[in-house]
């Protein structure tokens, strides 16, 4: 089976609110979108960075697009913030 590797990026987060949103993004995913795998959000001190795989999202922006959500509830009242699929490549799953 062939999956796709998603790598995105949120830009505009406060400094303040990064490290915590990127581990409670890390926690929904796990817990409540399972049709993602192998999921790992993390903050870098300037923006927040998403991977994850999945076998339907060949141009990365269904996993865009629930990433956003995330960053909506876990960061709530940010404004301007900017959601961008860096990469998608195929990798071969089970």
């Amino acid at each position: 089976m062939t999956l796709y590797r998603v790598v995105l990026r949120c830009t505009g987060i406060p400094d303040s609110a990064g490290a915590e949103a990127a581990t409670d993004i890390a926690r929904e995913f796990e817990e409540n979108r399972p049709w993602h795998t192998v999921v790992g959000c993390r903050w870098d001190g300037t923006q927040l960075m998403l991977e994850g795989h999945n076998d339907f999202d060949a141009n990365g922006l269904a996993l865009l697009d629930e990433f956003s959500d995330c960053i909506a509830a876990c960061v709530p009242g940010t404004l301007g913030y900017e959601v961008s699929v860096v990469s998608v490549s195929q990798v071969e799953g089970r």
